[in-house]
Order: C-alpha cells, then structure tokens, then sequence
C-alpha cells in the first residue's frame, strides 16, 4: 500500500476531489496548507481567510502561498491511475501546478473494526 500526497492549487481541489470520487476513492484527508518552491504568489487564486499583508516579504510578494494537500492511502496497484488522475486535473504547465509524493506504508489499521492491510482503507 502506498500513501499518495499532493500539493495542488486551492482552485483545483473540488474537481480533484470529484474524480477522485468518481475513480472510487473518496476516501482522503484534505489540509489548507502555506508554502513554496521557485514560485511566487498568484494573488488570484489565495481563496483562503488570511491576512495577506502579514505575508508579503520587502519585494511585496507572498513568501509562503496557500494551496491543498490531499493525502489519500491506496493499493499498490492503484498508485498509478491516482496519481494520473491529479497529474490530469491539475497539471496546467505553469508554475505552481504542484508536486506529487508517493510513500510506501507499512501498515493501516481501521480503528472501528481492527481490520489491517488493504482491508483498512477500501
């Protein structure tokens, strides 16, 4: 089993959620998340309640910009056509689009039933 974590544009996150729903994993944790790699804010896509004159930096940018991450737990053979699916929904060839990470889990256990492995998170 793997653990799929995607950092993505805030505007894309309801259709990444919507076909990831309609692909049948509409299981995942979704997080409001501030960050950054080589780009600069986009004024126009920070839908998020923050106060955005406590983020510019001295050149009048945002040093940190607000974005979604979606972790979502899936099984090995499934890795695949998760990660397409964001890649597909998100991938706008501008910077900014966001970054995939793909981890290997040991272990899930669903606290209700005890059940383990995949069981925990089909």
């Amino acid at each position: 089993m793997k653990e799929i974590t995607a950092i993505i544009r805030p505007n894309k996150i309801n259709t990444t959620k919507m076909v990831l729903n309609t692909l049948g994993f509409p299981a995942m944790t979704a997080q409001r998340v501030l960050g950054r790699g080589k780009q600069k804010a986009i004024l126009g896509e920070v839908t998020m309640a923050i106060d955005k004159t406590k983020l510019r930096d001295k050149q009048g940018t945002m040093p940190y910009i607000p974005k979604r991450m979606l972790t979502i737990l899936v099984p090995d053979e499934d890795v695949s056509l998760v990660v397409e699916a964001i890649m597909r929904v998100n991938q706008t060839g501008q910077k900014g689009d966001g970054k995939i990470f793909v981890s290997p889990i040991d272990e899930a256990i669903r606290v209700r039933t005890g059940e383990s492995g995949d069981k925990a998170i089909i």
